[in-house]
């Protein structure tokens, strides 16, 4: 296969969705037949410990003859969520008083308690 029959035709159409660090593009693109289709890409920022960054990309090709059942299923589970849960965003990121549970072992509830003591520690005693 040639380059440039790997590469993908030019956007007809786009809109982008910047969501924190992920970014969502939505484009209709071209069939070879010039008939139309859709791409939803999701883009995600990773940042390294030496300051440098890449992105990940996803992206899902969605095709005429889905469109229907594809948006069913969309709007079934957005609504599934909006009804169990409402429209408030609960995560660490997004509510400062979040209590996230742990489940330690035995190892990780000694190795708490060595930390805590080590913090218990008294200015006056050094």
């Amino acid at each position: 296969m040639r380059e440039n029959d790997m590469l993908e035709k030019d956007e007809i159409f786009s809109k982008v969705l910047r969501a924190g660090r992920r970014t969502y593009f939505f484009d209709v693109r071209a069939t070879k037949a010039d008939d139309y289709y859709i791409t939803i890409t999701e883009s995600k920022k990773f940042t390294e410990e030496d300051g440098s960054f890449h992105f990940k990309k996803h992206k899902i090709y969605l095709y005429k003859e889905d469109f229907a059942a594809f948006t069913d299923i969309l709007e079934e589970m957005t609504a599934y969520v909006l009804n169990h849960k409402g429209e408030e965003v609960i995560s660490e990121r997004h509510q400062k008083d979040f209590k996230k549970e742990y489940h330690h072992d035995t190892a990780d509830s000694g190795k708490a308690a060595s930390e805590k003591s080590f913090t218990d520690i008294d200015f006056d005693d050094i």
